[in-house]
């Protein structure tokens, strides 16, 4: 019978594991540990021992292992036993989180779903413990990379962002056998493992067409007053112009992104209109919320016949609109503006002379068939 289980189990090499070593601890027998026996009848020499699970980890070529099962069942020794157990990493209080990455920082944060820039120049000890959990996932992954208690210090929104933002930087990076242990197994859709391990059970199981769970976002006009919540997380500034038009999304009842549009007056083309704010809040960061927000904005004025024009310098948004068939580049795409450099004294003129050497992306919305 051609089983997917029982194919994968079958390519495995058939070696016996060794006898797992029983884990033993000792402690002295005072007054008040015989105090409790006596209570509770319980026969107790001082002595206890734990066996860890029998496992092997698959000989074949993987990306992402999952343990998983629940407390004191043994995941952390099965690490330290298969594995190893990463020291503690500093954070220097006078260090930003883009100064401490290994290697291409932005691209690091932004796989592990921390995306908002202000947070990059902040110092670990003030972000949130979701923050923080991410900025670790961050700077530790690499190949062999071993992760405990994954998702143990954060609430389940968080740990289903980061699970699935992390598994999507993981395969893009090529990274070999990099192993999650943790007692929530919520993540195992998100996280998309290649091999889930319980040590409940001691059953091996291979991901079996595992896919994430549909994200149905709902999308409601709102007032400008809604930006309260959201401004702290823009990139560029708090303000925004009290005359634009603006979008709440929630999830599952929960708020999760804003969106806000301005018209766009322009000598060459009538109706038209402008991406002004589009912010995630960090706990749903690394779903791909955001783009898909503002590709619901910007076909909601498609539809209405207005054309829609964004410009961002945030490399996830502007690199996902360079790969969609729902965005076309302007003839300003990616190039520095000299021509803002010079203009009037208004507001909007000054806001250009600051940013006419900002390369940034800029698009049209359009339909996929132009």
């Amino acid at each position: 019978m051609n089983h997917p289980i029982l194919n994968f189990l079958n390519r495995q090499e058939t070696t016996l594991c060794p006898p797992h070593p029983k884990l033993t601890s000792e402690v002295v027998v005072d007054e008040a540990v015989l105090e409790v026996c006596r209570t509770f009848d319980y026969d107790f020499t001082g002595r206890s021992f734990f066996e860890i699970p029998a496992f092997s980890a698959p000989r074949t070529d993987w990306s992402i292992g999952l343990i998983v099962g629940p407390s004191g069942s043994g995941k952390t020794q099965l690490l330290r036993h298969h594995f190893s157990i990463p020291e503690r990493l500093d954070w220097p209080r006078d260090r930003a989180l883009v100064s401490l990455m290994p290697d291409d920082p932005q691209g690091r944060l932004m796989g592990a779903g921390l995306n908002s820039i202000p947070s990059w120049c902040k110092p670990f000890h003030v972000l949130s413990n979701g923050e923080q959990f991410r900025a670790e996932i961050a700077r530790r992954l690499t190949d062999g990379a071993v992760f405990d208690e994954f998702t143990s210090v954060v609430d389940r929104d968080v740990a289903k962002s980061c699970a699935y933002a992390t598994q999507r930087f993981i395969r893009s990076r090529g990274f070999k056998r990099v192993i999650f242990a943790t007692c929530h197994s919520d993540v195992e859709e998100w996280l998309q493992p290649d091999w889930v391990f319980d040590t409940g059970t001691g059953g091996l199981h291979p991901r079996d067409c595992l896919c994430r769970p549909r994200i149905e976002l709902h999308v409601h006009k709102t007032t400008p007053a809604a930006w309260g919540m959201f401004r702290k997380h823009h990139y560029l500034t708090e303000d925004m112009n009290l005359s634009a038009r603006c979008f709440l999304a929630t999830w599952d009842k929960k708020v999760v992104g804003f969106a806000s549009a301005l018209a766009f007056p322009n000598g060459n083309f009538k109706n038209a209109w402008r991406e002004h704010r589009t912010v995630v809040l960090p706990d749903f960061q690394g779903l791909g919320i955001g783009v898909r927000l503002s590709d619901f904005v910007a076909g909601t004025f498609l539809s209405a016949g207005c054309r829609y024009f964004s410009k961002t310098s945030h490399p996830r948004m502007g690199g996902y609109r360079e790969n969609s068939p729902f965005w076309k580049a302007t003839s300003k795409n990616r190039k520095s503006r000299p021509d803002y450099a010079y203009g009037g004294t208004t507001k909007e003129d000054g806001h250009k002379k600051a940013h006419a050497a900002r390369v940034c992306f800029s698009h049209e919305f359009c339909s996929p068939t132009e």
